[in-house]
Parts: C-alpha cells; structure tokens; sequence
C-alpha cells in the first residue's frame, strides 16, 4: 500500500485555528458504509443515531501542558517539549533547535528553575517536583495551529472528562461532548465506558516509507478498567454497538481484543485490518498521509473516506484538531 495513496488536498482556510465556543455546536458528518451514504447534522445531535444497549467508549487521558519556553546563556529561546518522564525529574524531550549542546543550562521562569542537556532528546531539570515544571508550561498544540497558545487551550485542547495525566496531545474527537450532552446520552440507555491511552508524539511523527506497511508505531500506555471490560461485553452479548469515540479509543479497543486490557500498545491500523470490537467510529477530520487518517479509510473503505472527505471540503467544514467532526456508522 502507497503513502500516496492516503493523500488529498486541503484548502488551508479550512483548518481550524480556534474552538468553537460551544463544543457540541460543531458540525457532524454521518457516513454509512452500508448504504455508502453521506448526511449533515450537529454534534449536539449525535443521540439521533444511538440505540439503547449501545457503549460509547471515551479515552479519558489528560493533557498535561508541556511545552515549555526557556532562554540560553546567549540569550536565545529555547522550545521544549516533554515527551515523558524517565526518572526523578529527568524527561525524554523535543529541545529546539537541534543545536543546544550537552550539559548547556536553559533557564525557566526567570532564572528560579533551569534544565540541564544531560543528553540526546534529554533534560533534567532543578526544581521541587514535576508538577512545578508542567506549571511553567503550555498546552501542546498541534503545529498546524498557526498561533501562540492562549488560556483558552488549557479549557479547550482538553475533554471536559479528561482524568489521568499523561498525554502531550488530546484525543480530539472528545473534545465535541459536553457534560450536558453525556447526561443526555446515558437518559437514552446507552451506556458510557471510560479507557485510557497517553498519546504520545507518534500522533504527529510522519509516515516517511512509500510503502506504509514500513511504518513503525510508538508504543503507547494503554488501560482497560474492569467496568470498561464489563460494558464491553455486555454490549456485543446484548447485541447493541460498541462507538469508539477517536482513533485513539479504537485502537485501544483492537488492542484489547488480543486479550490484553493494559500495557503498551504500537498497533498500527491500514486498510485491510479485520475489526473485532468496535462497530461505529466518531472522530475528527484527519491530516493527509497519517495513521490516524489510515485508520479512518480501514474502517470505512478509503473510497468511501475520501467521498466524505470531498464533501466536508465542498461544505467548507473545519478540519483537524478544533475542527469538526465525523460519525461513521
């Protein structure tokens, strides 16, 4: 299978610079594989399409604000983004640019906190704990966000459910629920399960192999709680749908259909993959050539995708990660 394969041409009017200011006021496109058809609606609107005995599965990760701006001795910036904890308050990390050196000193906040190069994508900062470096932080928004982070990323590039720390990017098909509109779904007897997976920068590293079946996940920490496990199977016992809500979710899900409901998780989904537990996928417009858009045209057929991708483009829907969103049943 071609790289090329999975691209398309995006005005860039349509990418989505800012949040709509009500969440659940975005708009939704439901495509049906079955009948191979193509409707408009609102997100708001989305219990439209669920039957009772249904699970809506939301990956609760939060984002933790971790990038962070500091100053060389020269007096340059410097931009960091914290990828993960290794030990104590040494991080594996983006450092731009490339040529800070090992062992040189970028300083935070005035010169109160300063990280250390202690080696290749590596910095170990002085401070009393973790928390106090993500408080020097920003949300880590995806770089087709032409624009400086605002306080309003720290309430929209996250999921009004959002729980357990660990994510530097947010499962953006969540972030259309409100906790008005999950009340409203659970009074129609469809039942809400939570599970967790960090997303880690493998949701912005590029597909370079022409021939994509070369491409390499980054292994990602993954959890499945009993109560999850529960709904899960309860669901397709009862007949009713499992909704995936992000590739991130169905990923999950797939990966615990091998029997595994925690650990890491580098699945990789490319048409052809067979699905065994999710049935219908919410999710955002996705960038050309990536996995996430790879997964999209695995669940729906990539003719199909692409017909649905044409006429979001045509209706001039907003793309991406504050973008709107997609149902495909």
């Amino acid at each position: 299978m071609r790289l090329s394969d999975f691209d398309y041409t995006l005005p860039r009017e349509l990418i989505a610079q800012y949040p709509l200011k009500e969440r659940e006021a975005a708009r939704l496109l439901v495509l049906d594989r079955k009948q191979g058809t193509v409707e408009h609606s609102l997100f708001k609107n989305i219990t439209d399409y669920f039957q009772p005995s249904d699970t809506v599965v939301l990956n609760n990760t939060r984002v933790l604000p971790s990038r962070l701006i500091g100053s060389r001795r020269t007096g340059g910036k410097v931009e960091l983004l914290l990828l993960k904890a290794k030990s104590g308050l040494t991080f594996e990390a983006l450092i731009r640019p490339g040529r800070v050196k090992l062992k040189e000193k970028i300083t935070f906040n005035g010169g109160k906190i300063y990280g250390e190069v202690t080696g290749r994508n590596e910095i170990t900062f002085s401070a009393k704990d973790a928390q106090t470096i993500y408080n020097l932080g920003v949300m880590p928004l995806p770089p087709y966000i032409k624009r400086d982070c605002e306080d309003l990323d720290r309430v929209y590039y996250q999921t009004v459910y959002a729980k357990e720390d660990g994510s530097i990017a947010s499962p953006t098909a969540g972030l259309h629920f409100t906790e008005g509109l999950i009340a409203k779904i659970k009074s129609c007897g469809v039942n809400i399960a939570y599970i967790t997976l960090h997303i880690s920068y493998s949701t912005f590293k590029p597909v370079k192999s022409e021939d994509i079946t070369g491409h390499k996940m980054e292994k990602e920490f993954f959890q499945i709680s009993k109560e999850a496990e529960g709904y899960i199977n309860r669901t397709h016992l009862n007949k009713g749908r499992i909704f995936a809500v992000g590739t991130t979710t169905c990923r999950t899900l797939e990966t615990y259909a091998s029997g595994i409901n925690e650990g890491y998780t580098d699945l990789f989904i490319y048409p052809g993959y067979k699905f065994k537990i999710a049935d219908c996928l919410i999710t955002n417009f996705h960038l050309p050539k990536t996995t996430l858009f790879m997964l999209a045209c695995a669940f729906a057929g990539e003719k199909l995708i692409k017909k649905a991708y044409q006429e979001a483009i045509d209706r001039k829907y907003r793309f991406y990660s504050y973008g709107d969103a997609m149902l495909i049943i």
